[in-house]
């Protein structure tokens, strides 16, 4: 098998479309060579590093994240176990307040979420007013108010 593989056949191997490694691309996190006919090469180990990229974004993590996961690795290496390892320990505490965030949106899906909308009729019993307004812009109860802060 080649060392290098054509748009098509890492897109193929990774289970991704071509325009997704090629926004991989723009966005730094991965590299391809290019041939005479300026077709993209992409070394073997490209894979490695797209399962990583796809791996972080499973548990949540935004390209942002992972772009500064990857910059801390020496130019264009593939991340090996140890460097998941130590990375996901840096990322726990962010998943931790996404599952979190989660668990109240579940908690709360059914109740005013204290957004200042007044249009439900159940705001008048949750959101008198728009109380909530005082704690600050946006969904107030999910992002941690309650409703008793505000009477």
């Amino acid at each position: 098998m080649s060392e290098h593989w054509s748009i098509g056949q890492l897109a193929e191997r990774a289970g991704l479309a071509t325009s997704a490694l090629r926004y991989y691309e723009d966005q730094g996190l991965i590299t391809a060579l290019r041939s005479s006919g300026g077709q993209r090469l992409y070394p073997r180990e490209v894979l490695r590093r797209v399962a990583f990229i796809r791996a972080a974004q499973n548990v949540g993590l935004s390209l942002d994240d992972i772009r500064q996961a990857l910059a801390n690795l020496p130019e264009g290496r593939t991340p090996t176990q140890a460097d998941w390892t130590r990375l996901s320990r840096q990322w726990k505490p962010l998943l931790e307040a996404r599952i979190a965030a989660l668990c109240t949106l579940r908690d709360q899906l059914d109740a005013c979420i204290g957004c200042g909308c007044l249009s439900l009729k159940r705001c008048a019993l949750y959101n008198p007013g728009d109380a909530a307004q005082r704690l600050g812009p946006g969904a107030r109860y999910l992002l941690g108010n309650s409703a008793s802060e505000v009477t």
